[in-house]
Parts: structure tokens; sequence; C-alpha cells
């Protein structure tokens, strides 16, 4: 069994992983109080994307996502504007169907584009590369990069919402849309690129996913899943509660496999259900949540 160090290691860097797909959830929900249910899904498009981009150009997976930032960003501005806009509203029914329509979609449009095969983003020798830490054990650098790029979106992240004037405008729709719209703010202009801010991120932990694991066009709500345990445990609404939640769930799933490996899935759900019974609204729900 390893040593609870390198549990405590290997389930942080993990949790950097399931931060990355759950930020662009936080900040949809931050924002929009949108529950995205094609998140994951979307994700794993990025991931497609990626791949075409790194085949058809000959580019490094990290290179073609590059490109694939600013397709995904204008994406979910177009879904947000053309889709999503006219299903929000006090009812959380209709943008509910309408997200899980959207993933259907993604889900049989991947299907027929690339068969149900198992795909891979080929990143050379980054993906076995490792930094010795002593006492015989190593950190794979690329677990450790997914992590500091966590890191690196969060910290973006609250810059982009607490320090600028366009976070500023975000924090007031999301408080109160009417109030907002009566001193000149457009809030569905606002949504839009909130969805295309998520979209972008969802590219980067399309990246990373891909470079560590197979995927395929059906794995989206396992994606999808991850990322809402984390945002529930790390708090509503909170970008570094969402990575604490990541890193949580990661280190339950780590202690699970470590154990069993048939038990590291269901360490994380079971790690999600105890922060829910304990702490409903999380470990660092936002103020006013």
């Amino acid at each position: 069994m390893a040593t609870l160090f390198d549990i405590l290691v290997q389930g942080t860097l993990l949790g950097g992983l399931y931060a990355l797909f759950a930020a662009g959830l936080s900040l949809i929900f931050g924002v929009m109080r949108l529950v995205n249910l094609a998140h994951g899904d979307l994700i794993v498009l990025a991931a497609f994307l990626i791949l075409v981009l790194a085949r058809a150009l000959g580019l490094h997976p990290i290179a073609a996502a590059l490109l694939c930032l600013p397709a995904m960003a204008v994406l979910g501005y177009v879904l947000q504007r053309g889709v999503l806009d006219a299903v929000l509203g006090r009812d959380i029914l209709p943008p509910l169907l309408t997200t899980f329509g959207i993933s259907i979609i993604v889900q049989n449009g991947l299907l027929q584009a690339f068969s149900a095969d198992s795909q891979r983003l080929s990143a050379g020798a980054l993906e076995t590369a490792s930094l010795p830490v002593g006492g015989g054990l190593a950190i794979g650098v690329l677990p450790l990069a997914t992590f500091v790029t966590a890191v690196l979106v969060i910290v973006g992240l609250n810059a982009v919402f607490y320090a600028t004037p366009l976070g500023r405008a975000f924090r007031a729709v999301s408080d109160d849309p009417a109030t907002a719209q009566l001193m000149g703010i457009d809030p569905r202009t606002l949504f839009g690129l909130a969805m295309g801010l998520a979209l972008a991120v969802s590219a980067i932990a399309a990246l990373f996913l891909g470079i560590r694991a197979n995927f395929d066009p059906t794995i989206g709500p396992a994606r999808l899943i991850f990322a809402f345990e984390a945002v529930i445990i790390g708090g509503l609404g909170s970008l570094w509660g969402t990575l604490a939640g990541g890193i949580v769930l990661g280190i339950a799933q780590t202690l699970g496999a470590a154990v069993n490996p048939e038990w590291q899935i269901l360490s994380g759900h079971l790690a999600f259900l105890v922060v829910l019974v304990l702490k409903p609204r999380g470990l660092f729900p936002r103020a006013g949540e």
C-alpha cells in the first residue's frame, strides 16, 4: 500500500484535474445560477477539437489547445446568446432540460464523427517525465503541470471577478440582474461572455484530460459528475473552494484506490456524500450563497 505522503501528493495533483473540470461549471453557476448539464460533454468536444487540430496541422497538443481556446470561447458565446438566453428565468427546469438536450446532441454528434473508439492526445516525453522528491518517490511532470495550471486558472478567474470592470459587472448581474440592467448593463451580453470564458477554461481542462487518459464521445457525463462534486464540496460560488473540492475528491479517490483499485470512484462519491451531510453549503461557500 502506498504511503500516506504519496497518497496525499498524488491525490492533490489529481484534484488539480478535477478543479479544471469544475472551474467553468462554478463560473457559470456563480454568474447565471445555471447548472450546465452539458459541461462534461463540452470538455470532451474540446478534447476532440484539439485532436483534430493537432493531427490536421501537425501541432503539439499544447499548441493545438491554444487555437482551440478562442474557438471554444466563441462557441460558448454563441451557445448562450442563441440557445440558453431563451430559457433562462426563474424556473430552473427549462435550462436544465435544454443543457441536457445539448449534452445528448454533442455526444451523438461526436459518435457520428469519430465513432466510439477511444482517442488520446500524444505529448511525447511529457507523458512519462517525472521529478524525484526523495524517499524513492517521484512526481509526474504532467500531473504537476495540471495542478499548477489549475491554480493559475483559479487565480486568473478571481482576478477577472474581483479586479476588473468586467468582473464587477459579472457580480452585479449575479446579485441583481434587474438593477444591473437599470444601470446600463446588458445581462444577456454578460451571460454570453461568461459562457465563453467558461468554455475557454474547458479547453484547458480538455488538454490535460486528453493527454492523461483515453477519451471517447461517451465520457462527458462522468466528467460532469466529478466537476459537480468538486463544486459542491468546495461551496457554490467559491472558485478557491472549487480547487479545494477537487483536492478533497482527488485525495479520497487516491486513498480508496490504495486500499482497493475497485474502490477509487466509490471513495470519491462517499467523500462527496459525507461533506454534503456535514456541510450542506460546502466547505467554503461564497458569502450570501
